[in-house]
């Protein structure tokens, strides 16, 4: 039997682990873990009943294959969950599914609701043409916005960085408004040092003539063909956080035999005089122990995994090296109210406003986005009826001055700036807190990015290495195309490919698998 070592037990870790196992008994897996916790930044985080999702994550996708994934491991809800029972609320119900009320293995359908929270004013992200839009912006700014996206039709940008790409789409004045700011707090870059794909990868197929189309599609009640992933209103979500489906995956890889091993990191990958991995050093319980395979999916930071390597080429040791990320703190806060009237049509437990996350665009304080938890799921809450649970996230560099405050000192800076935003009244509001913070939560687009195609050819000479999933590639992907990853090169590996292409390819191509068969939407829903 041949063995498969499979480095991180996030989405493309996991994903992959069960797949080969599923669909091979030639493989020995065994799945490294450096931390004790599943899911990578998909996990959930339980502190005194309360749940954290770590950067908010929706469950949608395009590609049936995933959809299908999910739905098996966590089958759709067949009953209303305990907000929709409170609420008198309708909900889609998938006929024969569990009742979230008797049962935890359950996908809850949620409404989507993310806003821009911009000068103490609420706007749809992405921008609608409502009433509302116009009325927060006044007469002026209306116009100005108007103007600036007609002159950016008129004379097109190069795009030569992600500054171009979102002033083509959206106009000056409504970069300068809505993505100038926020994009520099996230990466700690000005978007006009960043490379544009990242905002094709994350923002594809939007603009304002999409927001255009989808307007006039809806009052004319067409339906579309196809639905961008930033204007969609449904999703599913894990009734106990997304970090529930790794859980129940990686029961699910013990059950066939797969062994994970938490507490484990992997400090040394092996390569023989032909260049390919025998094996990995990996450090847990304080030992150091080694581990033969016949080959590698690799889901750790390229940065980490070449540095780790034996015999690397100068050129792609320096790429690799200089790869940038951006690390990530949040607090999870608890109040008793949230000063934020809810003037939508939206019904809530306690009439809290309906995000699920809110983008922060305030000069004045560093937080760029706070989660409500009560939206994503009633069961991430400990008292629903009289406590509201935020997630209030900030981007940092590890080792930088945020990073290494004391998690009193960071609580108090970012309680100080909900008062500031009036998010509450005063510090006294707050009952209770919990900070988490994560490394290498976002691979960055500059530095050495623009190089990374000679890494990528020089790691596509190992013949028995699998880059797989957001860190495996320094991609931005969303939790689907991690998974695709993995689906690619359990495929590669079973059949014996040795061309990567197609494991790289997941979402660089606009349209990578959005072709949806019948049968499948049948399945799902």
């Amino acid at each position: 039997m041949k063995t498969a070592l499979i480095i991180g037990a996030g989405p493309a870790g996991l994903t992959a682990a069960y797949e080969l196992l599923r669909k091979s008994d030639e493989y020995e897996v065994v799945v490294f873990e450096e931390s004790e916790r599943f899911g990578g930044i998909s996990r959930t985080v339980e502190y005194n009943g309360n749940r954290m999702d770590m950067g908010g994550h929706r469950f949608f996708s395009k590609i049936p294959e995933v959809n299908k994934w999910w739905s098996e491991m966590l089958p759709l809800q067949g009953a209303p969950a305990a907000d929709d029972l409170l609420l008198e609320r309708d909900v889609r119900l998938n006929k024969g599914g569990p009742d979230p009320e008797k049962t935890d293995r359950v996908m809850l359908r949620r409404g989507r609701v993310s806003r821009i929270f911009f000068d103490r004013k609420f706007y749809d992200y992405p921008i609608s043409l409502k009433p509302e839009t116009f009325k927060n912006f006044g007469f002026g700014t209306t116009m100005a916005v108007g103007f600036s996206y007609l002159k950016s039709v008129a004379f097109k940008r190069k795009e030569k960085s992600l500054e171009d790409f979102y002033i083509n789409r959206y106009g000056k004045k409504l970069y300068s408004m809505f993505f100038e700011d926020y994009t520099e707090n996230l990466w700690g870059r000005h978007p006009s040092e960043i490379d544009p794909s990242w905002g094709a990868q994350r923002t594809k197929g939007m603009s304002i003539s999409v927001v255009l189309k989808d307007a006039l599609m809806r009052m004319l009640h067409i339906k579309g063909k196809k639905v961008e992933t930033s204007l969609i209103e449904e999703f599913t979500y894990p009734k106990l956080g997304p970090g529930q489906l790794w859980d129940v995956t990686a029961e699910e890889i013990e059950k066939k035999g797969g062994r994970i091993l938490k507490g484990a990191r992997v400090t040394k990958l092996h390569r023989d005089a032909k260049g390919q991995l025998t094996g990995v050093t990996y450090v847990r319980d304080g030992e150091t122990k080694e581990m033969n395979g016949d080959l590698v999916i690799s889901s750790m930071p390229i940065k980490d995994l070449v540095e780790g390597m034996n015999d690397v080429p100068e050129e792609p040791a320096r790429i690799a090296k200089g790869l940038p990320y951006r690390d990530y703190m949040t607090l999870g806060v608890l109040i008793k109210k949230l000063n934020l009237e809810n003037r939508t049509r939206m019904k809530t437990v306690g009439n809290i406003v309906p995000d699920n996350w809110v983008y922060v665009q305030d000069r004045h304080v560093r937080m760029g986005r706070f989660q409500i938890y009560n939206n994503w799921s009633p069961y991430m809450v400990k008292d629903l009826a009289h406590t509201v649970w935020m997630g209030l996230e900030y981007f940092c560099n590890e080792g930088d001055r945020m990073w290494n405050l004391t998690d009193d000192d960071f609580a108090r800076r970012a309680i100080r700036e909900m008062v500031t935003l009036r998010l509450i009244d005063s510090e006294k509001d707050v009952l209770d807190y919990h900070v988490e913070r994560v490394k290498k939560a976002y691979p960055a687009y500059f530095d050495t990015y623009d190089e990374i195609d000679k890494l990528r050819e020089f790691l596509d000479t190992i013949e028995n290495l699998y880059c797989v999933g957001r860190n495996g590639q320094h991609r931005y992907n969303n939790i689907d195309h991690s998974m695709c990853t993995s689906f690619e090169a359990v495929h590669n590996i079973l059949s014996g490919s040795k061309d990567k292409q197609n494991i790289w390819n997941v979402n660089t191509e606009q349209e990578y698998h959005e072709e949806e068969k019948k049968e499948n939407e049948a399945e799902i829903d």
